[in-house]
């Protein structure tokens, strides 16, 4: 594989702006080298459905500017449905450990939430901010449209709060141990 195919399978994976250092990182090629995977990649998805985003050194695959229309129309029919169980599953986790991680609301649910979070995202009831501990993430939390709708001025008026609260960090610290546990386990074997 190329570099360009490497480029834009993280680009697809991630489903979020990446910054060319750290695909640089991530590829083990200089920040130039990325830089002229960009440019080629650009132009071998230019008049297709998808189109490369640049801003403040982070790029991202989005859909071609030409499409807004179909993309709006799809939108509202997304807007118009029911978020369903695994919406439903996110949007708890969210409420109940926000500000989260994605990859701490996978584990949790033990599944990929890129898109449940985007479908959140797109209704407004899910808003995602810096990571403060690592610019290279982000972090989930519940817009104030969503507290609106739930009745609430504050998370912590949420039924049994801090019960909830107490047993995801539980369910979370006894699947990190689990993980120390086996890595040493692994250690020893070899």
């Amino acid at each position: 594989m190329n570099i360009e195919q490497q480029v834009e399978a993280i680009l697809f994976f991630k489903a979020e702006p990446v910054k060319i250092k750290e695909l640089a990182t991530i590829l083990k090629k200089s920040e130039k080298d990325i830089q002229e995977a960009l440019v080629n990649l650009k132009e071998q998805i230019e008049g297709r459905g998808i189109c490369l985003m640049e801003k403040d050194a982070s790029v991202m695959l989005g859909t071609a500017p030409e499409l807004s229309e179909l993309i709006e129309r799809i939108r509202k029919a997304e807007l118009s449905r029911d978020v369903g169980r695994a919406g439903l599953e996110t949007l708890s986790i969210i409420l109940y450990k926000s500000p989260i991680a994605r990859s701490e609301i996978d584990y949790i649910r033990g599944v990929n939430s890129t898109f449940i979070l985007r479908a959140l995202m797109v209704r407004g009831l899910v808003e995602r901010v810096q990571n403060p501990d690592d610019a290279r993430s982000f972090l989930y939390k519940p817009t104030f449209e969503l507290l609106s709708f739930l009745g609430i001025s504050n998370i912590e008026e949420l039924p049994n709060f801090d019960t909830a609260k107490k047993e995801l960090e539980i369910f979370v610290k006894a699947g990190e141990e689990k993980i120390e546990d086996d890595g040493e386990n692994t250690e020893r074997s070899t």
